[in-house]
């Protein structure tokens, strides 16, 4: 499965603030990239060389653990460099569906699927996958900030370490760059080697999106990822994530109809175990099609 899309290498071109700008997010991006790690520079790019729209299409899609069905017959095709939505109620299947997009339900007691799920035209669930390299193509953003019990630093290099994306003499740049990617550095410039745990909650969220993406991502899945935050943290997280596209596909769950409204592109909406309507966020919360999305965007169900 060749990986192509958002590069982890070296000197990106600055900004007029003096940080790595995250080319592509603008309409006249550059939309050419060779295979990773062959790039040379840190910046985000999106890659006009992939063989569809769609990121990420789900066919027949059945979920469910034990004899519980818990999502049912889901048909759905994620268009790239976008944000997508995934909102309903509590237990309609939201995050069981997110979270078999790289496969971490796999080792979850009596879950069950049927169907297909691919990425790039691929099956994810073919013998030929390699859930490392899945992972790393897919990342992960937790609900509450998860840092691993080492340094500032060393928490951004994790991935980079595993997967041996670049030789430690990059290792500094690419910790400066993703922190200041996250709006991070100056806040931990001097401190790069003390615990993540000695940072706010906001901070240590920031840090592990910075961990995401030095490992150069294709796809960011977010399982409510400011629930936990201030205000003026999930202010701060929901402009990254704009930033962040179309460099790269973002499926956010969120309970928050507002944040959903403001960040997302397009909105999934599920209800008891089925995906009900998919459409342009603006469409499905002003003139949603099913009357089970009416009740759930006004209020009158969840």
């Amino acid at each position: 499965m060749a990986r192509y899309g958002v590069a982890v290498a070296f000197g990106a071109p600055s900004g007029a603030d003096g940080q790595p700008s995250l080319a592509g997010t603008g309409e006249q991006a550059a939309v050419s990239l060779a295979p990773v790690p062959a790039s040379d520079d840190l910046a985000l790019h999106l890659d006009g060389s992939r063989p569809s729209p769609a990121a990420v299409v789900t066919k027949g899609l059945t979920l469910g653990f034990g004899k519980r069905t818990v999502l049912e017959d889901v048909d759905v095709s994620i268009p790239r460099g976008r944000i997508t939505a995934l909102i309903g109620p509590t237990g309609s299947g939201k995050s069981t569906f997110l979270r078999t997009l790289n496969r971490m339900n796999d080792r979850v007691a009596g879950f069950t699927r049927r169907g297909d799920v691919e990425l790039d035209g691929e099956s994810i669930f073919g013998s030929h996958v390699d859930l490392v390299t899945l992972r790393r193509r897919t990342g992960m953003l937790f609900q509450r900030p998860n840092p691993f019990p080492m340094s500032i630093a060393d928490n951004v290099l994790a991935g980079v370490r595993a997967h041996r994306i670049a030789k430690k003499a990059a290792w500094p740049a690419i910790v400066e760059a993703r922190l200041r990617e996250v709006r991070l550095w100056d806040a931990v410039s001097e401190r790069l080697g003390d615990s993540p745990f000695r940072l706010s909650g906001g901070q240590q969220q920031l840090l592990c999106l910075a961990r995401a993406l030095a490992v150069g991502p294709d796809v960011l899945l977010l399982d409510e990822p400011t629930s936990a935050l201030d205000p003026l943290s999930v202010e701060a997280i929901e402009a990254l994530l704009r930033e962040l596209v179309p460099a790269l596909t973002l499926i956010v769950v969120t309970h928050n109809l507002a944040q959903a409204r403001r960040i997302s592109d397009q909105t999934m909406f599920f209800f008891e175990g089925r995906l009900v309507e998919f459409a342009p966020t603006d469409r499905l919360f002003e003139e949603p099609a099913q009357p089970e999305t009416a009740r759930y965007v006004t209020g009158r169900i969840g």
